[in-house]
């Protein structure tokens, strides 16, 4: 049997209005809950190496074993192509830092969330969060999953179509085999974020050797004459630019952590850095190697299939064993899965703490120390959104919806330079660097808006739809309390 303790931790504001209405009952549960929370806390199990792993869980999923098709298509060359792939890498780095910075300045669970919580206040907070566990999170887990049931399908069936059914089956088993971990242990979570981490790099290994074998064998007619056919066109820019950030994205989601890390404010810096340093020089070295075997028109006609590039590449090159790749990659996209439910389930219990979700959300396993009923609430809206036949059309919304987020990110950063100079701030970045980020994630929205102005009013919609929620739900209530 298990027993939840709430571990809420309130604003300056609701301390003040707490002490106004409290009575004499109330002051005897506000001390019991003061003593569980000093008792009852996340374990701190998440170290350097930990913390590679989980970013690197995230990020490496689908991405680059898809994508490839996709910034090729867009750039029309493959020397444009490598461009495009080195500028979504150095972003995400520069985005990464500047979410370090953050991390270290406020050292809470939460990421971007709590950040904007605590600089702009509940409304613009609940926004990003309505962002993230709506759009961004539960449809990319669910999405995640069935490209997850795919590919581990796949060389069951052989030549055949996987049945759909086979599909939301494994892909349902996949997740709530993962929440069941994520609430029973969270070492046992980030070692299996280890485990296939290292299994995703290998397969990323694999491919790299494979490559650099038939290029000292000759094979370089994909690199004669790289830039030719070079598509410069304003409308192809963002699209391809988005297809290879997807590959990257994941990397702010260690900051949903930050409570359960060692050491944090030397941590969490380092373990970005080394992770999207190492990411940034496979995808790199990974794209050489396809385009080694495959020719950019090849890959080009991969993309009218489901068909990952890496499938085709070990078609090519793996004989017999070819069977392994699909496994790889199903094997990738599962840790991704874990990392993500890892890091969601956390921002799902810091906005429960502020307030901004039910309760029961912010309540910890007393005998797991695990925020067991935030997991649950994420594996069950992840099968929800598995039978949502249109969920990746809303990944392809969520990018212009993280472009919001990421401004909104950057500005608290730049507010709390101007307002709070004097604010500890264990790693500090040059101010140009998220200025230029702040610019760059500023043009790459733009574009998107002027090229794809209809996806672009139907991200707005949904993300304007948490408006009249806050109101409802959270102002309403907060007056409703104040008046009682």
């Amino acid at each position: 049997e298990f027993e939840y303790f709430v571990a809420v931790i309130m604003g300056d504001e609701m301390k003040k209005e707490h002490q106004r209405q409290r009575t004499v009952s109330s002051i005897s549960h506000a001390s019991k809950k003061t003593k569980y929370k000093s008792l009852i806390q996340l374990r701190k199990d998440i170290g350097v190496f930990e913390g590679v792993s989980i970013i690197i869980g995230v990020i490496v999923g689908s991405g680059i074993f898809v994508s490839p098709v996709g910034v090729l298509k867009y750039t029309d060359s493959v020397g444009l192509s490598f461009v495009m792939w080195l500028i979504a890498g150095i972003f995400s780095t520069t985005g990464a830092l500047v979410w370090a910075e953050l991390g270290t300045t406020i050292p809470r669970s939460g990421g971007e969330y709590i950040y904007i919580m605590k600089t702009f206040g509940s409304m613009p907070a609940f926004l990003c969060l309505w962002i993230t566990f709506i759009l961004i999170g539960a449809v990319a887990t669910a999405a995640n999953s069935m490209i997850f049931a795919q590919y581990i399908l796949q060389p069951i069936f052989g030549s055949c179509e996987v049945p759909v059914t086979a599909v939301l089956i494994t892909a349902n088993l996949g997740i709530m085999t993962l929440g069941a971990i994520n609430c029973y242990n969270v070492q046992w979570a980030t070692k299996m974020a280890i485990v296939f981490t290292v299994s995703k790099v290998l397969a990323l290994l694999i491919i790299i050797v494979i490559g650099g074998v038939y290029l000292i064998r000759g094979n370089t007619e994909s690199f004669v004459d790289p830039f030719s056919g070079s598509g410069f066109h304003t409308a192809s820019i963002p699209m391809a630019f988005y297809q290879g950030f997807w590959a990257y994205s994941g990397w702010n989601y260690l900051n949903f952590l930050t409570n359960e890390m060692k050491n944090p404010e030397k941590n969490l810096p380092l373990a970005i850095i080394l992770s999207l340093t190492l990411i940034t020089v496979v995808y790199l070295l990974v794209n050489v190697a396809y385009l080694a075997v495959l020719s950019p028109q090849e890959i080009l006609l991969i993309g009218q299939s489901s068909a990952a590039v890496a499938v085709n590449f070990a078609d090519r090159t793996m004989g017999v064993m070819s069977w392994v790749m699909p496994i790889f990659v199903g094997m990738s996209v599962f840790g991704s899965m874990n990392s993500e439910l890892l890091s969601l389930s956390r921002l799902t219990q810091t906005g429960a703490e502020e307030k901004q979700m039910p309760e029961v959300l912010a309540m910890v396993s007393y005998k797991h120390l695990t925020p067991m009923p935030a997991v649950i609430i994420i594996t069950l809206l992840t099968i929800l959104f598995q039978f949502y036949r249109n969920a990746f059309y809303l990944i392809e919304l969520a990018g212009f919806a993280f472009a919001v987020i990421a401004a909104m990110a950057v500005c608290c950063l730049l507010y709390l330079r101007y307002k709070c100079p004097d604010l500890p701030r264990p790693f500090k970045l040059p101010i140009i660097v998220p200025v230029l980020f702040l610019l760059a994630d500023l043009f790459i929205g733009g574009l998107t808006i002027y090229q794809q102005p209809f996806d672009s009013f139907i991200s707005l919609c949904l993300m304007l739809l948490s408006i009249p929620v806050y109101i409802i739900f959270i102002a309403w209530t907060k007056k409703t309390e104040i008046i009682d």
